[in-house]
């Protein structure tokens, strides 16, 4: 059983949702036609960079939760339960993304990422150093194979696609799976050698942002429904 929090840790998620809720309520505004000018998410640099650096972010801190978890003794039952969580939610967005963009739903995004490659991660934290280089070429097998095969709905979810899906949302488990057990790795190198860099005393400022990556998965499925409530009850007030 986890006994205490990693507070940095938490603070780093944190930080990490507020991040994507930012770049999300930006989206928003877009698609409402509330920015002026208006811009493109799906192919302008200062759009696609950043979420590209968000969902390394929260990769690369998924891979470190599963150090600190399996390093304080996490079972698979309390895996398990997590698991069905995050695999619930990512159900939920799929569905929630067909009522609102049936032509580019969200068939395996972030959500539908971090459940397979979860597991995945933790079957594989045995390899230790080993995770490394193998992570290394999970970040690059991409950029060398790709074949029209996993260009469906069905396999693009790999990630060796030959063209982006046309998705509101797409992290398949190549190349972020790299990511995620890169942060396993320097999680548990950070436990083994420098463990007051996650354990140590978080700064009083960061307090909130810690308290709310506790909640991360509330979070992530409250904030758009209600970002967007806002901006349409902002747009019957004012039109």
């Amino acid at each position: 059983m986890i006994s205490r929090r990693f507070g940095r840790l938490d603070a780093l998620r944190g930080a990490a949702i507020v991040w994507m809720a930012v770049f999300h309520f930006c989206f928003d505004l877009n698609h409402y036609r509330l920015l002026d000018p208006a811009q493109n998410f799906y192919t302008d640099p200062f759009w696609t960079v950043q979420r590209a650096m968000i969902v390394t972010l929260f990769m690369a801190v998924a891979g470190l939760s599963q150090a600190v978890a399996i390093d304080a003794g996490q079972g698979w039952p309390r895996f398990c339960k997590r698991w069905l969580q995050i695999a619930a939610c990512a159900l939920l967005v799929s569905a929630g993304s067909a009522l609102m963009f049936p032509k580019s739903w969200i068939s395996f995004g972030v959500l539908h990422g971090f459940a397979v490659m979860l597991v995945i991660a933790r079957v594989a934290a045995p390899l230790r150093r080993w995770l490394w280089p193998l992570g290394l070429l999970l970040l690059l097998l991409p950029h060398l194979v790709q074949h029209p095969f996993f260009d469906t709905r069905w396999t693009n979810w790999i990630g060796l696609v030959t063209r982006k899906p046309v998705t509101e949302d797409f992290a398949p488990v190549l190349p972020w799976l790299g990511v995620m057990l890169w942060g396993l790795a320097a999680g548990q190198w950070w436990l083994a050698h420098r463990r007051a860099a996650l354990a140590g005393p978080l700064p009083t400022l960061l307090l909130p942002l810690a308290a709310l990556g506790r909640w991360s998965l509330t979070f992530y499925m409250l904030h758009q429904p209600l970002l967007i409530g806002a901006i349409l009850g902002w747009l019957a007030l004012t039109r």
